[in-house]
């Protein structure tokens, strides 16, 4: 309900009033301005933490048994997932497949060292720089960049022939 200690001492306050006023709903205009004034604080104040104290927590979910009806004002029957129209998720998940076995058909055209290279720098997760993949074909770093952009090329190419 309350997070600082100075909501805390309002939130506890507030209730104390709303007992000495006996109230058990929402305080009047009158009353927002007395309880603000005794107890020094803004009546916005007042306001915002009087919303929190008549405030009802509602499940997600209530639990339905075989012979109860479903509570329709339950969030979870209004509340839509991101995720949850299956024909889009199928759709996704063709996708994806297709472009994987269209990158994996890019990949085979090209030669060994290219291969490794796209592989080395894009498809691992501890990415090789290209200082290191010069040293491993001893070659120089800017050679390995433009062997990196030639593949990239070749890739691009061969999946949008696919």
């Amino acid at each position: 309900m309350a997070t600082t200690k100075a909501q805390r001492k309002l939130f506890f306050n507030i209730r104390k009033m709303a007992q000495k006023l006996g109230r058990l709903g929402w305080f009047s205009e009158s009353e927002i301005k007395i309880v603000a004034k005794e107890l020094k604080v803004k009546p916005e104040d007042v306001v915002s933490m009087e919303m929190r104290l008549n405030n009802r927590n509602i499940a997600f979910d209530s639990a339905v048994n075989d012979d109860e009806e479903t509570n329709w004002s339950d969030p979870v029957n209004y509340l839509e997932a991101p995720n949850s129209d299956p024909a889009q998720c199928v759709e996704n998940e063709d996708w994806t497949a297709i472009q994987g076995h269209d990158l994996s058909s890019a990949l085979s055209t090209l030669d060994e060292r290219s291969k490794n290279i796209i592989e080395e720098r894009w498809l691992k997760s501890k990415k090789a720089t290209l200082q290191e993949l010069a040293v491993k074909y001893n070659v120089s770093a800017e050679r390995i960049r433009q062997l990196e952009e030639n593949a990239m090329l070749k890739l691009k190419k061969g999946i949008l022939n696919n």
